[in-house]
């Protein structure tokens, strides 16, 4: 392998190490100073040390999703997809800078304690996960941020906001938007998938959650998926990379593959010859740091005539860029995040928080005869399923841990009061068949209310080599809960007992006639160390539910498309025509509310233009509580297909029984833009509705309890 180095002759000594210069200069400067040996060194994420530039080791790979994840102590928030029922960006973004707080304390930590950071410990975090959830068995869909493109586009861009932090300077954490692009499953094909997408499909469905984050949020990192898209694997490719990415979006960020995904270029998607091949490949789109594989030999690849040393180059300084907006050459006084103390990991402030987005992650599907909240007057109350003592419910995937993880029954029996007789069997098995007498069938009928707690584990979907006891590699072959929790709850509702089932998971659950047996329903996601706190808090009454499903529940995989095709026909609640269990947006509350006088300030607006609408939200129910308001549109005369409803806004609004609140909202030109079957942006004349609601426009939703939508109608014309 050929070796060089282009230090230039005169060249002031050290300005890499100079705050008072620009970051480009200093990056460039250390470039200079470094071998080519030294420079490959680099180009994976445990980059080597340099002993004689004073740089130590680094390894890139260290994750955030729902707080510090594989770096011991940490506050755990709910699982992502549980943080996105709670249609708060506002929270959201406090409970990532909270994760960004722990990650940089540890970090420093670290370095006092060792004088080095290992893997999971750094301030490159692999966080967010931004894929769309566009089918309910994909294992890691528990990850995202549901079904929406724009909700996930605005919960995404607050989660790295707040790990980004908001200093002119210096990043707090470097977030990463991943898996770009086209990639939800299957798990045991994603090495060698290929997703074929329209580009109507990409540019209405799969792209917008990744350009707000790269163009409006400004995230530093973006990873690349394991999968093709459209036959180019994504780590290579110049359409994702290239024309969209650094083209038409003018990423200025690093890109990182995916674990070992280069690997896969061709070992299985058999468009490269071999590892050499794969690393020219990659470094040529643009994908500037590899996961694990293949970068180590970049060397042969220039001996090869594949590549350029300035094909590296290019690459470093972009990731040495990140480096240096994160303070790493700089004196630790002249980086504000140095100093965050330890003290932050799992402090009293953080548990609070992850109690509040805990609270309002928890979707209410289901009151009948208002048994929810648990009376005063209740005097006995059974609790029973194999989710009422698991910690692992409370995890999902990509966890921290800590000492103050509350499980269910733990929340729960530290609600009950005093005088109240209570109960807790396991009840059944979370998938095992059981013929043993359950004692909890004969007790549940005496109770006045029977607490099941039932549903998915993380050991049950997951990413590809996490759910241990899944029967397809992390995804769901079924979305029915297990047939030994069917068969109980109907035999307990049978028996006559007054059930609330408390479900856990991180994707939808399809109930069949198990949703008429129930008395209640509530979906706590996996929640976090806080859950069982939540969840009893729920229960009992001290907080109001206010969760909105982010994604669709359908009532069987019959209404679903085959799981590897990426049209999103009958998909989400966009374009889906049959009626679900549970709509988009769906979630019940304690209390009423109302919407009405929905008006516009004109009905008719020039292309270009943007239109004011107004209407009022009333809590006509007795108790105060919080409401997420949503605005949808529908492009009535498009040319070609679109969404049947797409989220435009939403607003979470507080309310004391009896109040009511004036809401104004603004439609701009670009929401009332349809993409074209050539992937283009247009804006077309004709009709649109516009509806306001507590739900996505269902009828299955009023059904169900929602307050009725409004909606009114506009013209665009030339």
């Amino acid at each position: 392998m050929a070796e060089s180095t282009s230090t230039q002759p005169g060249q002031p000594p050290n300005i890499y190490l100079d705050p008072s210069y620009q970051t480009p200069e200093r990056v460039k400067d250390l470039l200079s100073r470094m071998t080519l040996t030294e420079k490959i060194g680099q180009m994976r994420n445990p980059a080597q040390a340099i002993p004689h530039l004073n740089i130590p080791a680094y390894d890139f790979w260290s994750e955030a999703l729902h707080g510090v994840a594989r770096n011991g102590r940490a506050t755990v928030f709910p699982q992502a997809i549980g943080m996105a029922a709670t249609w708060d960006p506002a929270l959201i973004q406090k409970v990532a800078s909270a994760v960004g707080d722990e990650a940089r304390a540890k970090y420093h930590e670290a370095l006092r304690r060792k004088g080095s950071t290992a893997i999971y410990q750094g301030l490159t975090m692999w966080s967010p996960n931004i894929n769309i959830f566009r089918d309910p068995r994909w294992g890691r869909g528990q990850e995202t941020w549901g079904e929406d493109p724009f909700l996930t586009g605005e919960m995404g861009s607050a989660y790295v906001r707040g790990l980004q932090g908001d200093d002119p300077k210096y990043l707090k954490t470097a977030a990463c938007a991943k898996h770009f692009a086209v990639h939800s499953g299957p798990e045991k094909l994603r090495h060698t998938f290929n997703a074929k997408v329209s580009l109507r499909d990409l540019n209405a469905t799969y792209l917008p959650a990744f350009k707000k984050l790269v163009t409006e949020a400004n995230v530093e990192a973006v990873m690349g998926a394991y999968n093709r898209t459209n036959d180019e694997p994504c780590c290579g490719s110049s359409f994702l990379l290239v024309k969209t990415l650094r083209g038409d979006w003018a990423f200025q960020g690093h890109v990182v593959s995916d674990c070992g995904a280069l690997t896969d270029f061709h070992a299985g998607h058999k468009v490269t010859n071999d590892a050499v091949e794969s690393a020219a490949l990659a470094l040529k789109a643009g994908c500037d740091l590899s996961c694990i594989c293949t970068y180590d030999r970049l060397g042969e690849a220039i001996d090869r005539g594949l590549i350029t040393e300035a094909d590296i180059d290019r690459s470093l300084e972009r990731t040495l860029t990140t480096r240096f907006k994160l303070g790493m050459f700089d004196p630790p006084a002249d980086v504000p995040y140095t100093n965050i103390p330890l003290s932050v990991v799992n402090s009293t402030e953080h548990r609070q928080l992850a109690y509040e987005a805990a609270v309002k992650s928890i979707v209410l599907l289901k009151n009948k005869n208002n048994i929810l909240p648990i009376r005063e007057e209740t005097r006995k109350i059974l609790l029973v399923g194999p989710n009422a003592a698991s910690i692992d419910v409370l995890l999902g995937n990509y966890y921290g841990l800590n000492d103050s993880l509350t499980t269910l029954m733990q929340g729960i029996v530290a609600r009950v009061p005093e005088g109240v007789e209570m109960e807790y069997r396991p009840g059944c098995p979370l998938t095992q068949p059981s013929e043993l007498k359950d004692w909890s069938l004969v007790m549940a009928p005496g109770a006045d209310v029977t607490i099941a707690c039932m549903g998915l584990s993380p050991l049950l979907e997951g990413e590809e080599g996490d759910a241990s006891m899944s029967e397809d590699q992390g995804d769901r072959k079924e979305i029915t809960l297990p047939a030994v929790q069917t068969e109980y709850l109907r035999k307990l509702a049978l028996s006559g007992a007054k059930v609330v089932l408390v479900l856990t998971g991180g994707s939808p659950i399809a109930l069949g006639d198990l949703e008429d047996l129930m008395e209640a329903i509530v979906y706590v996601w996996y929640p976090g160390q806080e859950g069982g706190k939540a969840a009893a808090a729920v229960l009992f009454g001290d907080v109001v539910p206010s969760g909105k499903l982010p994604l669709t529940f359908p009532k069987s995989l019959d209404q679903l498309p085959p799981f590897e095709d990426y049209s999103m026909t009958g998909r989400t609640y966009r374009y889906a025509t049959e009626e679900p269990l549970y709509p988009f947006g769906f979630g019940l509350s304690y209390t009423h509310f109302d919407y009405s006088d929905l008006a516009l300030d004109k009905s008719t607006v020039r292309a270009g233009e943007s239109l004011s609408i107004h209407f009022t939200l009333t809590n006509t129910g007795s108790t105060e509580a919080e409401e997420v308001a949503q605005i949808y549109l529908s492009d009535l005369e498009a040319s070609t297909i679109v969404p049947l409803h797409s989220l435009i806004g939403f607003q979470r609004v507080h309310l004391k029984s009896g109040a009511r609140t004036d809401i104004t909202f603004t439609i701009t030109p670009e929401m009332m833009q349809m993409v074209d079957d050539a992937g283009e942006r247009i804006l077309e004349h004709g009709e649109f509705r516009v509806t306001v609601g507590g739900c996505s426009p269902s009828e299955r939703g009023v059904q169900l309890g929602a307050s009725a939508p409004v909606s009114t109608r506009f013209t665009v014309v030339e």
